[in-house]
């Protein structure tokens, strides 16, 4: 004998009720009260950990263009 299969029913997802833009500010309202605002201290340490690695970065793929280029210009046997 063969079992048969049960179908189980699909789930339905409850219908979403419209917000109103009022409803909508004050939760972002009450989001950003959740925040934890950095201290001057810490914006600071950050904001040079980012520049540097931008800098950082950025000289890495000079680097790697400069190689590339000179390379082309090996291989192509060609000058600008």
């Amino acid at each position: 004998m063969e079992k048969e299969k049960v179908k189980k029913p699909v789930p339905v997802a409850p219908k979403k009720q419209r917000a109103s833009m009022r409803d909508y500010f004050k939760g972002i309202k009450t989001e950003v009260k959740k925040v934890v605002w950095p201290t001057r201290k810490e914006l600071v340490s950050f904001t040079g950990v980012v520049l540097f690695a931008c800098v950082m970065l950025s000289l890495g793929i000079w680097l790697v263009d400069s190689a590339f280029l000179a390379s082309l210009k090996f291989v192509l046997n060609i000058s600008f």
